[in-house]
């Protein structure tokens, strides 16, 4: 009897140890996300991508496609696949808007507007898949709208698909993800 309820307790050890494990690399990744945009170098980073000057889709891509300007694609790269990551995080439930908000309040949603467009128009001209970067629209859509509420005068990107469009995106089902 003595060594079936070792056993049982060594087995609901382990299981507490495993989810435990499991959630220090999320907060570990989590961390490593952050940092990307709260340091100094990514707030150089984003600062650049952020001052970047264009016309139209084919004067953006003469200057900074990958193609012509890999530094700056690299760059891109790197603060739009957090923005995604994160956002997929805050759908999976692994992060709360209020932290997200308290550290990206504006930047997401800046992108995002600067960004939404180009990433759309790659999107058209199928250079990128249907559903890349959809979460970090998502999120730049859900951090605008409490931007919204906190600043009347802040003017929401024009590149938000319909509230109804979100709606049903919150919805799915996420791949990889037991929900």
């Amino acid at each position: 009897m003595a060594g079936a309820l070792g056993v049982c307790v060594a087995a609901f050890y382990y299981a507490l140890s495993l989810r435990e494990t499991a959630r220090n690399r999320r907060i570990a990744l989590t961390n490593t996300l952050l940092q990307s945009f709260i340091s100094e170098e990514g707030s150089r980073r984003w600062i650049e991508l952020m001052n970047m000057e264009w016309r139209d889709f084919d004067d953006f891509t003469k200057k900074y496609d990958s193609t012509v300007n890999p530094d700056n694609f690299a760059k891109r790269n790197a603060v739009w696949n957090t923005c995604d990551i994160l956002g997929y995080q805050y759908m999976s439930g692994q992060l709360d808007l209020g932290t997200l908000w308290t550290i990206y309040n504006k930047a997401v949603p800046r992108t995002w507007s600067k960004f939404g467009s180009i990433i759309e128009e790659y999107k058209k001209r199928g250079e990128l898949y249907k559903h890349t970067y959809e979460h970090f629209e998502y999120l730049a859509y859900e951090l605008s709208k409490i931007l919204k509420e906190a600043e009347p005068s802040f003017e929401m990107s024009l590149f938000f698909k319909s509230d109804e469009y979100y709606q049903e995106f919150k919805q799915r089902k996420l791949p990889f993800v037991s929900q």
